[in-house]
């Protein structure tokens, strides 16, 4: 496959799973003053999901979930705040651990992951 056409198809996974994500929690049993954006910046290959809201008990609930990044043909995951982790989605998604870096961890711990290293 050549690199644009994974670029289009990898913009094309992230962003539906950030809006799964995003979906699944509006759907949500329990009411919140909390919405959940998904964030892409197509032109820059940048993607978010974040929190930003109101928790009941009146503290302000801001935080970035997902953070992603396509470059160099690869998909940086820079913070995964999730439970399930978003890499193990891509890679059921077909998406070659090779084409996968994980961003927030150490340049040098990386080697050791079984993900791409940069």
């Amino acid at each position: 496959m050549a690199i644009e056409s994974n670029i289009e198809t990898y913009r094309q996974y992230i962003q539906d799973l950030l809006l799964a994500r995003a979906k699944r929690k509006k759907q949500s049993p329990t009411p919140s003053q909390t919405e959940t954006q998904a964030i892409f910046d197509q032109q820059r290959d940048h993607y978010q999901l974040v929190h930003v809201g109101w928790r009941r008990n009146g503290q302000r609930n801001y935080g970035c979930v997902l953070h992603l990044d396509i470059k160099d043909g690869k998909i940086w995951i820079q913070h995964d705040g999730t439970e399930d982790g978003i890499a193990s989605a891509l890679v059921e998604l077909s998406v070659p651990k090779t084409d996968i870096v994980l961003g927030f961890h150490d340049p040098f711990m990386r080697q050791y992951t079984g993900f791409a290293v940069d």
